[in-house]
């Protein structure tokens, strides 16, 4: 099975899936591998703020309630800079241990284990469903996520099964049962352009500082009050990142737009709308517009649960973990039964030379493999 994964991990990191584009030549690809594996396949298709569509999967196999249900997504991060000599980011390269390309990691190498593993299940009666969600745009903001929980026929199939559901994210295969949020809004002064000797000019940066200073405060607020905090967590923090940007080139000019982009990472049981109506307050009262680029909740599931118990059993680890990174699972709660775990290092995930283990690819099929003989087969 490792060989297949690898061959499908090659085909795949070939086609530059950049979130920017179209993933339609990606998800064509993964479309006629589970077509030839006998999948009944859904696909969700939307186009986004630029006009560009955006194309996720849906598929399953079997029928019946609980079984297995995978889910990946088949967008990666742009390549702004790249740093492996021996090959490019959308080229395929293997060492004696790893391989190089865009999306090795992050996540195209999981898709593949997954991939892989099913196919040697592809011609058996299986007693319970099989099936696998490939969503686009995540690295967006899990765009690809929603829209399928909210227009998929086959979702709301799954909803009814309630498969065990793993979100095949990097973890090193560790068994995951709770992740950080993500929400990022921006605020907007507008003011007049010109020079700034003159009274004609009005300078956006005059609004948007005392907006900031609201913004200092809560940041500041986050540092120590333990309503912000969560010990489960490493870092135990929300991470309140505070941008800014008033597009002048010149200290002459006065900026006709200051734009303030704050992104943080909530966690479960904290009452996070108290700081977005503060945020909302301070853009009113300073004239700011105010709009919400998205706001993905927390995932948590205890980590006593029967299904996180049970996926403990079976990867041979003692303890599930949390991580502080988010994924489509924050879109995906009305599955019960889910989890994340999938091979590779989030530490490789996005950089200048992004790699996947080869040993991780081997551990993740065989992994992939036992989940579906024993939760599909038996």
């Amino acid at each position: 099975m490792l060989s297949r994964a690898i061959s499908i991990l090659g085909g795949l990191v070939r086609i530059p899936s950049v979130s920017a584009n179209s993933n339609r030549p990606v998800s064509n690809v993964i479309r006629q591998i589970l077509q030839n594996q006998g999948f009944l396949i859904e696909e969700q298709t939307y186009r986004d703020g630029k006009g560009i569509e955006k194309v996720s999967l849906i598929a399953t196999r079997g029928t019946g309630s609980g079984g297995v249900l995978y889910c990946a997504h088949s967008d990666v991060v742009p390549v702004d800079s790249w740093s492996y000599s021996e090959a490019g980011p959308f080229e395929f390269h293997q060492t004696a241990d790893r391989i190089y390309s865009r999306g090795s990691c992050d996540m195209k190498g999981s898709l593949a284990c997954f991939l892989a593993a099913a196919e040697k299940f592809a011609e058996h009666n299986l007693q319970a469903p099989l099936s696998v969600i490939v969503t686009a745009d995540e690295e967006l903001g899990f765009v690809g996520a929603e829209h399928v929980s909210k227009n998929s026929a086959l979702f709301r199939q799954l909803v009814d099964q309630q498969p065990l559901t793993i979100i095949g994210e990097p973890t090193l295969l560790n068994v995951v049962h709770a992740h950080k949020g993500i929400y990022v809004f921006q605020a907007t002064s507008k003011g007049r352009a010109g020079h700034s000797s003159t009274l004609e000019a009005i300078n956006a940066n005059v609004k948007m500082i005392p907006f900031l200073n609201t913004m200092y405060e809560i940041y500041q607020e986050t540092l120590t009050d333990p309503t912000w905090s969560h010990d489960a967590f490493d870092p135990p923090l929300i991470s309140w990142n505070i941008g800014i940007n008033d597009f002048t080139y010149a200290s002459n000019i006065a900026p006709e737009r200051s734009v303030c982009t704050v992104s943080f990472r909530p966690m479960p049981d904290q009452p996070i709308e108290k700081l977005m109506d503060r945020v909302r307050a301070a853009a009113e009262m300073n004239g700011l517009i105010l709009e919400i680029d998205h706001a993905a909740p927390p995932f948590f599931v205890p980590a006593d649960a029967p299904h996180i118990q049970q996926m403990l059993s079976y990867t041979g680890q003692e303890k599930a973990k949390t991580v502080s990174y988010a994924s489509d699972a924050a879109m995906f709660g009305e599955l019960k039964r889910m989890i994340i775990c999938g091979p590779g290092d989030i530490v490789q995930a996005h950089t200048d030379d992004e790699w996947i283990a080869i040993d991780q690819l081997e551990k993740g099929t065989n992994l992939y493999s036992k989940l579906i003989k024993e939760l599909c087969c038996s």
